[in-house]
Parts: C-alpha cells; structure tokens; sequence
C-alpha cells in the first residue's frame, strides 16, 4: 500500500502566509523560483496569478536594460503593472450597494431650502415643510383614507337621492297584459333596419275643417324679446281613433281602401326603432278590411319627453318632472302653441267640409284633416286621417304648416340653456333635442310628409321657472322643410313604409278579430296578442294575472290622459290642464 507522507509546514507567529526564509533560516518546500510572494489579507481580491502575454524585456521601465533582464519582469510579478488596478477599479465603480435602511431627513434631496425666495413663494404650500419619513407615510395614508371614506358617502347620497341611470330603469308598459290574452307573434326591432318599400304619390280624397293663417312676427322672436305663452280654454282640441271617425266609416263603406289609420298612429309604427318607452295599437279586422285604432286613454294621446335621453326622470309621479307630468305638460304646451302663434283678424280657409267632430256653434282649433290615399300594391290600399294646422301665402301660393313645440322644464337635465343658447348656439340646441327627443322629432317629422306638408314650424317653448309647471314663454320659432329635416335627422322614408307594409301584411294574414300590438316596456321589440272582441270596451273587466303565472314583462294600468300632474299651485288647476289636453267627442 502507498502511503502519503505529508511535508513540514512551517509556522509563521507573526502573521499569515509562509514566514521569511531569510529572517527565520527556512526555506519553503517545492517554492518556485522567481515567485514573489505577495502578502495579502482575506479581505482584498484575487486577480491574475501569472501573464506569460507580457512583454518581458520592458525597455520602458525606469532602470531596466536594454536585452537585461530584471527581477520584476517575471510572469508572476505584477508590481510594476497598473492593468490589474484598473480592472479593479472598473470593477469597483460599477459595484453599488443597496441600502434598505431608512435615510435621514437630513440627507433627503426634495427637502426644500429655507431662503427668502422660497418664503414667499405661494406653491410651496405648509404640507411641503421637511418631515420624518415614517410620518410623512402616516399622513399620505390617514389623508387616503379620509378622501376615500368621503367618496363613499357622495356616492352613498346620490345613490339615496338620484334615480338609477336610465340603461337600469324599469319602465311600465302601456297596457296590461291580461291572462286570457294570447301572443301570436313578438318582432325584433333588428329586422325593422333591413326593410324597404316605395309607394307612389298619395291623392286627395277629401279635405275637412278650417285654417287660419300663420302669424310670421313670431319669426322674429328671440329670447330676449319672447312672448309668453297663451291659454286657450274655449276652443276645443279632437283626438278621435280610427273606427270612430264618421268620415273614415264612410270611405270604408264606400270601399275606397283595405287599411285605414291616422297620422298618429301610422307615425308611431314608422319610428317604433327610435321608441323606449311602451305603446300599444289595436288592430280590428272586419271581413276584408284593416282599422288601426289607438285605445281610450291611450298614451298615443300625449307627448313623450326625454324619451330617449340618458338621464333618468324622476319615478315619482307627484313629481313635476315625472314622466307622465311633462307628457301632460307637453301636450297642454303643444296645443296652445299651435294657436297662439296664427292670425286673429278672422281670416279662415274652409274647405269642402267643415270640422267632422265639431258640433254647431262650438269654437273649434285651427286644423285640417287632409283623408288622403296611398296605394300599397295592386289589391292593396290605405287611408289616413292628416293634420295640418295653418296656412300660409308664400309667392302668391298656399302653403301648409305643421305647428309643434319643444319645451324646455329644467336646463340641468339637457345641459343646455336655451335662454343663452338659442341666439347664438341654435344648432347645438336642436341636436341636444334630437338626442333627448329623437322619437317625437321624428314622429312629427313622419306627421308632416304624410300630411304634405310644405312647412314645419318648431318652437322653442321654457317654464318662466324652473319648479312652475303652468306658466311658459316662447322663446324662438324656427321654420324646416319637411323632407329636408328628414334627411337630417336620418329618416328613410322607403324603410318607414317597408315597417308599415311588413306589419299590415302580417295582420291580413290574421283571422278576423280584435289584436293588440304592443311595444315591449323593457327590450326593443313589438309584440301581437289576440284579445276578446270585448277587450278595452268600457265594461269590459281586467282580472289581475297570478304572480306564479306572471310570464310577461311587469304591466301597469295605463295612465289616463284626464289624470293628475303635479302640483305647485294645486291639484284643482293641474286636472284642469291635464282635460285642456285631449276633448273627446
């Protein structure tokens, strides 16, 4: 067996490494010649042992000769050499040591600097005064909290106080929906889009009532210089239905078309994509014949506001701003403008026949009923009852106006005040109606090319203040051509008649009977029951749905056009405006 014969070590007492053979008479085993040592201490760095790429005669260094050879030109010694202490010392600067111990204030560079300047400078607020950091962290964290916990109790408050957003509101559909009723159809508003349909010219086929003429002064008005509105209790204002007009009956039974309707409801069907709020048609076929009839107190009756805004009006029906009391106070508003702003020096147009629904001596509205007739296709006609509220000599020609009115009840709704906005910023305001009221604009749009109109008039009609609802001024007038403002307002003509044409052929694939087309109050789509012959009669009796039953979107009992509004004054006078809006014949 080898063995393994360990050398002498020496002992160095005086420190590390070998100790000096020439101070202690030793010599170091298997030392290499020409090898200095180099003391070192375990803290320092070890760098290169030996560099046989030098050049050994290094004529350059003080006192060496030229082919001598010198003791500190060996490979191993690196005295004389500076590139191992610039290796280190590169090394050295691109070292850098973490500190994760917190600073002293007194070393903190955004600390600001106290000399005259910065005394009387106003952005160096108190809050920017040196402190420690621990309580610098405490104050950003106790602010955090007080701003977040206030936050919460705006939020909280308005949540309390303001109605959801109008994408979370539950509206009430127009009708209810009673359980015997049966649903036959439901059509997407989507397939409304794709439609498309053209009808020739309509005709004349009779003309009835009286027009006074149009007051061109109230052109000139203008916020500064408005005028406030009139009321007008002793003239009396028709909404008759289809099946109750004796002129149509008459047509009917002189067969002169298959579909009958008025201006009211063929304008519903033809912007029911732009609807939100519920409505509901009966139809009635009899025999070969279609009648599309509104309901007795039917919404049809009133006027829509804010319709198709994003913020929400208020639930409440008391309230002034409620859905049903500006429909009320819109309606009362549009009637009295469309009489205000004609000519009273006694001048009237009457034509073939007088007023159909008026009886003798009574004073009726401004207002013509133009029964005019629109081929559908070969087998298929269709009659409607048109208004037209005045007239007008423009070049030695008569011409016929629609007269309707926007009202404004409270700026902070819209955004917009129309009292700063209507002089300069006209078109501002009306595209803010547009938005709010793309509906109605474009219902009355719809009444005005039936109608043949050559004018429409809009009016600019505002509270006199905010929380009174029964005093207004007229603030501007403002004139468009019907078909002009249709384009405008994008409405396609050929894809209202393709919507009116898809729905009556749909109809005159029914039996005979009484249906019901109501607007879905919650999804973009109409719906088609059929209903009792008896349905909507006077007495006929609704029995309340189940709630395990209830299967259908949440009904409510419609509103009638005579119910109350709210009051400011009182509940006596709000009735008395809400039966100024609709006279039954």
């Amino acid at each position: 067996m080898v063995g393994f014969e360990l050398g002498a070590v020496p002992f160095n007492p005086d420190g590390w490494g070998p100790p000096d053979s020439a101070a202690e008479g030793l010599s170091v085993p298997n030392h290499p010649s020409n090898v200095p040592f180099a003391p070192f201490s375990r803290s320092e760095k070890l760098g290169r042992i030996a560099d046989w790429t030098r050049n050994m005669n290094n004529s350059g260094r003080p006192g060496s000769k030229q082919g001598g050879y010198h003791n500190a030109d060996s490979a191993f010694d690196f005295s004389g050499d500076d590139s191992f202490a610039t290796l280190a010392a590169d090394e050295d600067s691109s070292f850098r040591l973490v500190d994760t111990s917190a600073k002293s204030h007194h070393h903190n560079p955004n600390r600001p600097k106290f000399n005259p300047r910065w005394r009387f400078n106003p952005h160096n607020a108190r809050s920017q005064l040196p402190q420690r950091r621990d309580e610098e962290q405490e104050a950003k964290k106790r602010e955090a909290e007080k701003e977040r916990a206030r936050r919460d109790r705006l939020y909280n408050a308005n949540r309390s106080q303001m109605p959801q957003r109008r994408e979370s509101s539950v509206f009430k559909s127009s009708v209810d929906i009673q359980p015997e009723w049966n649903m036959l159809d439901q059509i997407p508003f989507s397939s409304f889009s794709k439609l498309s349909y053209s009808v020739p010219e309509p005709e004349d086929l009779l003309i009835c009532g009286g027009l006074e003429f149009y007051d061109r002064s109230y052109d000139r008005i203008t916020p500064k210089n408005c005028r406030p509105l009139e009321r007008f209790k002793s003239r009396t204002f028709f909404k008759v239905t289809t099946t109750d007009d004796p002129v149509i009956r008459r047509l009917a039974n002189e067969d002169k078309a298959t579909v009958f309707a008025t201006d009211s409801i063929l304008s519903t069907l033809m912007c029911a994509p732009r609807s939100v709020y519920s409505w509901d048609i009966v139809v009635q076929r009899v025999g070969n014949k279609l009648f599309l009839d509104k309901r007795d107190r039917s919404q049809l009756d009133l006027l829509a506001v804010h319709e198709t805004s994003q913020e929400p009006l208020p639930d409440l029906k008391d309230d002034i701003n409620s859905m049903h009391s500006l429909s009320v106070e819109a309606a009362y508003i549009n009637q009295n403008f469309s009489q205000q702003v004609l000519l009273r020096d006694g001048k009237k147009v009457a034509f073939e026949e007088p007023n159909p629904f008026a009886n003798e001596g009574e004073e009726v509205a401004s207002v013509a009923y133009r029964y005019r007739r629109w081929k559908m296709d070969n087998e298929m006609y269709l009659v409607s009852r048109c208004e037209v509220q005045s007239v007008v000599d423009i070049n030695n020609q008569r011409s016929f106006l629609t007269l309707n009115a926007l009202n404004e009840f409270d700026p902070k709704y819209s955004g917009v005040d129309w009292r700063q906005k209507l002089e300069t910023q006209r078109g501002a305001v009306l595209a803010t109606e547009l938005k709010n009221n793309a509906n109605k604009l474009a219902k009355w749009t719809t009444q005005a090319l039936l109608a043949g109109a050559d004018m429409m008039k809009l009016g600019y009609v505002s509270r006199v203040h905010p929380r009174d609802h029964f005093n207004h001024v007229i603030l501007a007038v403002v004139g468009y051509k019907p078909k002009d403002f249709a384009t405008q307002i994008n409405l396609n003509t050929s894809n209202m008649w393709g919507i009116v044409k898809s729905i009556v052929d749909l109809c005159m694939k029914l039996k005979e009977g009484k249906y019901v087309l109501v607007k879905d109050p919650s999804k973009p789509q109409v719906r088609i029951y059929d209903v009792p012959q008896d349905a909507f009669d006077d007495d006929y009796v609704e029995e309340p749905l189940p709630e395990d039953e209830q299967v259908q979107p949440p009904a409510e009992e419609a509103d009638g056009v005579a119910g109350n509004a709210a009051t400011v004054d009182g509940a006596t006078e709000d009735k008395d405006v809400a039966n100024e809006v609709v006279a039954a014949t």
